[in-house]
């Protein structure tokens, strides 16, 4: 079985996106391992340089290359690719096919994601053109991550 991580810089506060969270990983128990890794979020100033930005950049993506392992990762950044459902669900069909075994997804902070960890992304994924609270673009990726299963084992689906 496919294991699929959802790693988080930051928290959510509000029980309602918690609550939302939870029952997209109760869903998804009947397809794959789900997780969610929530990884502390470097605290900065109320206007930081561009280095305080860098050095937790740096900080919070040596945390998410440890958290992801040797797994699959996709990495949602702005200059990402937008893909539909059936697109995504192809992607993590293609992989799990292929024998691998544990797929990461990872949402950074407010200031994005390090080099690094783009770099190490097999995939750079983008929600959309539009921004997002980051609370209310996990609660959408998980939604996403669902739907692509349901697609990949010919469950409701809709289009």
């Amino acid at each position: 079985m496919l294991t699929v991580r959802l790693i988080c810089v930051g928290k959510l506060k509000e029980a309602y996106w918690r609550d939302a969270c939870a029952e997209y990983e109760k869903r998804l128990r009947a397809f794959c391992g789900f997780s969610i890794v929530e990884l502390p979020e470097c605290r900065l100033p109320d206007d930081p340089s561009d280095a305080q930005i860098r050095s937790a950049l740096k900080t919070e993506g040596d945390a998410i290359l440890s958290a992801a392992g040797k797994s699959a990762l996709f990495a949602l950044c702005i200059e990402g690719k937008t893909l539909s459902s059936g697109q995504l669900s192809d992607q993590i069909n293609t992989l799990a096919v292929s024998g691998t075994s544990t797929v990461s997804f990872v949402i950074g902070s407010s200031f994005g994601l390090s080099e690094a960890v783009k770099q190490r992304a097999g995939f750079r994924l983008s929600m959309s053109p539009m921004t997002f609270p980051h609370q209310l673009a996990r609660v959408m990726l998980c939604e996403q991550i669902y739907r692509a299963f349901q697609i990949i084992h010919h469950g409701k689906y809709h289009k």
